[in-house]
C-alpha cells in the first residue's frame, strides 16, 4: 500500500491493528506516522495516548506492555517503535536484551484500542519470518521508496501547481538531476524556487541554476561542455574555482573521466538506435544526464572520444606516479582537449 490509500482509509476511521512503514524515505514514513496520529487521537489525546520509541534503545517486551495498556482519557493508543530491524535480514546491533516472543504474542491477539506503528528504515523487509506473513494478513504495509525519475517529474509539476507557479518537463527533470529524489530535499527546493518567481511565476533551468547549489558533478559537466565548445578561458576558472575549494585533481580527473566514458557510452547506443530512455536504462543514468551527454556526443566521433580517454589514462597515471605538479597535468589535458 502507498501513503494515498492509507490516507483514505484513516479518514474513513478504518484503523488497523498494527502498521509497518518501510523504506528509505523519511518524509513518506513521517507522513504516514502524522496521518495515522491525526486520525486516530484527539488532540488532547496526543499527550497521554502517543508513545514513540526507538527498538535500539527500549526492550521490545516494554513496548509491547505500553501498547496492552488502557488508553488514559480517550479511545485509542498510538504506539510507535522506531528503527524496528528485526523485521528485517539484518543483524539485530541493538544494545538492550529483546524477548521478540512478546511481538509474536501480541500480533496474534492484539489490544483492540491500539494502533502498533512499526518503522523500518530498510528497503526490505525479510519475507522468510513467520511474524512479516502474520502483519501482512492483518495489518498495512506501507512502503516508503524515492520517487522514481518520471514520477518525481510529475511530483515536482503537481508541487508547483500547489504553489501557484509553473515549471516544465525540462526544468523538472533538470532538478532532479541536480538534488536527486528525495522527496524532503525536493520539497525544500521547490518551495525556496516558487518562493523565489513568485505567484504566477515560471521555474526555469536558469532559476534553478542561480538559486539551487552547484554540485561536484555539475561543475565538471560545465567544464568540459565549456572544454568540447573551446571556451578555454571559462573551464580554467572553473578549474580554479574548484582548486579553491580545495577539491583533489584526482578525484576532477576521475569525475572527467566518467564524464567521457557517459558521452562515448550515449553516442554507442544512440549509433545502435537506442531512445533516451533506453539509454538512460543501460546505462543507469538519469534521463536529464542522457539528454546532456547526447548534446555532447554530437560534438564528437567515436575515436576522437578514446583519444581523450587515453590522455586522462595517461594523465591519472603522471599524478599518481608524481611525475609532475597534479594541478599542471589537469590545465594541460584541459588545453590538449580544447586544441
Amino acid at each position: 500500500m502507498s501513503i494515498v490509500p492509507l490516507q483514505k482509509k484513516l479518514k474513513q476511521k478504518e484503523f488497523s491493528p498494527y502498521y509497518v512503514l518501510y523504506g528509505t524515505e523519511s518524509y513518506i514514513i513521517e507522513q504516514a506516522i502524522s496521518a495515522i496520529v491525526k486520525h486516530s487521537l484527539n488532540e488532547e489525546d496526543k499527550d497521554f495516548n502517543f508513545s514513540v520509541y526507538d527498538y535500539m534503545e527500549t526492550p521490545i517486551q516494554a513496548i509491547m506492555e505500553d501498547a496492552e495498556t488502557l488508553p488514559f482519557m480517550g479511545d485509542r493508543r498510538v504506539v510507535v517503535v522506531k528503527n524496528a530491524y528485526f523485521l528485517t535480514g539484518v543483524k539485530d546491533k541493538s544494545k538492550v536484551e529483546h524477548d521478540l516472543a512478546t511481538v509474536e504474542r501480541y500480533i496474534q491477539n492484539p489490544a483492540e484500542f491500539t494502533l502498533l506503528v512499526f518503522v523500518v528504515p530498510a528497503e526490505k523487509l525479510d519475507e522468510r519470518k513467520k511474524i512479516i506473513k502474520t502483519l501482512k494478513k492483518s495489518g498495512e504495509l506501507i512502503a516508503a521508496t524515492p520517487l522514481s525519475g518520471d514520477s518525481a517529474v510529475e511530483w515536482i509539476k503537481d508541487r508547483a501547481i500547489q504553489r501557484q507557479v509553473h515549471i516544465d518537463t525540462d526544468a523538472a527533470q533538470y532538478l532532479t538531476a541536480k538534488v536527486g529524489n528525495e522527496l524532503m530535499a525536493l520539497i525544500q527546493e521547490m518551495d525556496k524556487l516558487a518562493l523565489f518567481v513568485g505567484d504566477g511565476g515560471n521555474i526555469t533551468i536558469p532559476v534553478i541554476d542561480e538559486l539551487v547549489p552547484r554540485t561536484l558533478e555539475d561543475n565538471i559537466f560545465s567544464l568540459i561542455d565549456d572544454i568540447v565548445h573551446k571556451k578555454i578561458d571559462a573551464a580554467l576558472r572553473t578549474f580554479y574555482d574548484l582548486a579553491k575549494q580545495n577539491e583533489e585533481p584526482i578525484k576532477i580527473l576521475s569525475l572527467m573521466a566518467r564524464q567521457f566514458r557517459i558521452i562515448y557510452g550515449v553516442k554507442e547506443l544512440f549509433s545502435k538506435g537506442y531512445g533516451e530512455k533506453q539509454i538512460a536504462g543501460a546505462l543507469k543514468l538519469h534521463p536529464y544526464a542522457v539528454k546532456l551527454a547526447s548534446r555532447q556526443a554530437r560534438l564528437f566521433e567515436e575515436e576522437e572520444l578514446l583519444s581523450m580517454l587515453d590522455r586522462i589514462a595517461e594523465a591519472d597515471y603522471e599524478m599518481k606516479t608524481g611525475k609532475m605538479d597534479k594541478q599542471l597535468i589537469l590545465e594541460l589535458i584541459m588545453l590538449k582537449m580544447a586544441n
